[in-house]
């Protein structure tokens, strides 16, 4: 990298706006879905205005972070950026379901490649000293942009037009890209190495990893988990990454060097990754719903209820950022995980009693305990990694932390969905308690009114248990985190003497 000639202040604004974006789109359309919905219908269809753009977005995560270790991380970024853009231009003009569908699986491409290259960047230009403060500022943008999109799309829906949850990203788009372009330089050195692309790894791990998405997607929802077609997927998703695995140790040039989980740290930062992003996606989805169920609160009082547990999520990862150089990661992180499981045991004592305060308190905890997490995880899993591999490696780290959100979220909604309904069992007819799915239908005003007062309590109540319940679950998806932090020994980001002088 030639510092003389990158502008560092200009391309970290750019790499902000980038993250921002990217991280943003993968919630900022929930609150917008009911207008959606209204305007396009297609009931049977909706989670797919989610579930194309995660599926894209987590099968090109590694694909782009090799390209961009072989032909430049800016190449990359600024392709992506401009595949984002395109999508969201395209989502804007949509008029039906499936257009809508098809345009989020082109940004979900875009996504792909923005959000492992812009950390794989930030290490790249920062000297050791730097890089735990910039790691965690855009850890806390990461953290900030994935719970801020639900109350994005819910201020769009209701003051503007839900098609600006679209628009909105192409002036910040251009800004981004722009400032990337003028201010951000790679030296020939690091832009021209030339290597032979594994094609066939590509499409092993592709295939593989669509294979996973689609069975959690579709399972329980247009498929139930015992039919043929979700163990055709599983079965497909085992056999394709075994056979990808094996090609992986013969491939000249492999997308997944192995060799990389011959590291301790880097292995135990993937496994966190992976359960940190599990229990992520459990506050960021049962929170808003306990909220607009028991409390019955609107889209938009469900997605400021998130905000006490974002700004803990920026002030930690700050802290945690400024923290990287003091001390081991191991040590930090076991700080990070002992407030996330307290948080954890008390979310899973919350009931219809609960008062609105105490919520809160509980999710400011939970956001200081996540925040940390993404500075300490970014830092640990390029430790001593090779600069023609840390576009690899950081992209690994994202793609754990997303793939661990997806099944964090089936299997929470398994259990949660299958909890609510044993305790609506004794309280209502078995085809009504279909019509409330995982508690959602009670929101609903048409289904409100054939309820009567004292059912319609202790079903709000059965809610709020089957709530709680999932965060009973997620302790020990926070024990199984420990375990992996507890692995990654005594390393902290070294400093080489010579800088530590000019410090």
């Amino acid at each position: 990298m030639d510092l003389k000639k990158t502008n560092v202040n200009l391309t970290v604004v750019g790499l902000m706006l980038g993250l921002l974006l990217a991280a943003l789109d993968q919630t900022i359309v929930s609150t917008a879905m009911p207008t959606i919905l209204g305007i396009f219908g297609g009931l049977d269809k909706f989670v797919w205005v989610y579930s194309a753009y995660l599926i894209t977005s987590v099968a090109g995560m590694p694909i782009f972070g090799k390209l961009s270790d072989m032909y430049g991380r800016k190449n990359f970024f600024l392709l992506g950026l401009v595949m984002f853009m395109i999508g969201s231009a395209l989502c804007g003009t949509s008029q039906s379901m499936t257009q809508l569908i098809i345009y989020r699986a082109i940004q979900g491409i875009g996504g792909g490649a923005i959000m492992p290259i812009v950390f794989t960047i930030i290490f790249d230009i920062f000297p050791p000293e730097k890089r735990g403060k910039m790691q965690g500022l855009f850890g806390a943008v990461f953290g900030l942009s994935s719970v801020l999109g639900p109350l994005a799309g819910a201020f769009f829906t209701d003051y503007v037009n839900w098609r600006w949850c679209f628009y909105i990203n192409l002036p910040l788009g251009v800004i981004s890209f722009i400032l990337i372009y003028i201010a951000y330089h790679q030296s020939k050195a690091d832009a021209s190495v030339k290597r032979k692309i594994d094609w066939l790894g590509t499409i092993l791990m592709t295939g593989a990893v669509v294979s996973l998405m689609f069975g959690l997607e579709l399972g329980g929802k247009e498929y139930g988990w015992s039919s043929w077609q979700i163990y055709s997927l599983f079965i497909g998703f085992v056999v394709l990454l075994i056979v990808f695995l094996w090609w992986q140790t013969k491939a000249s040039d492999p997308v997944v060097n192995l060799g990389l989980f011959k590291n301790r740290l880097f292995t135990s930062s993937m496994g966190i990754a992976f359960f940190y992003g599990a229990i992520m996606i459990s506050s960021a989805s049962y929170i808003p719903l306990f909220i607009q169920g028991v409390f019955n609160g609107s889209a938009t009082s469900a997605g400021l209820v998130l905000t006490p547990m974002m700004l803990g999520v920026v002030a930690s990862s700050i802290i945690g950022g400024r923290f990287i150089n003091k001390t081991s990661y191991r040590n930090i992180m076991l700080c990070s995980i002992a407030i996330m499981i307290v948080s954890m045991i008390l979310l899973g004592t919350i009931s219809i009693e609960t008062k609105r305060w105490v919520i809160t308190m509980y999710m400011i905890l939970m956001g200081l305990g996540m925040g940390t997490s993404f500075p300490i995880i970014a830092s640990s899993a390029l430790h001593n990694v090779e600069f023609k591999m840390r576009g690899s490696a950081n992209s690994m780290n994202t793609f754990f932390r997303t793939i661990g959100s997806a099944i964090g979220i089936t299997v929470f909604g398994t259990l949660q969905t299958h909890h609510l309904k044993n305790s609506l069992t004794s309280l209502v007819p078995p085809e009504f308690a279909k019509t409330i799915g995982d508690g959602r239908g009670l929101l609903q005003e048409k289904v409100i009114k054939l309820i009567p007062p004292d059912v319609y309590h202790k079903m709000l109540s059965a809610l709020a248990d089957s709530i709680a319940y999932v965060y009973q679950w997620s302790i020990i998806v926070g024990v199984l985190a420990l375990v992996f932090i507890l692995m990654m020994g005594g390393a902290k980001l070294e400093i080489p003497a010579q800088t530590k002088q000019k410090a």
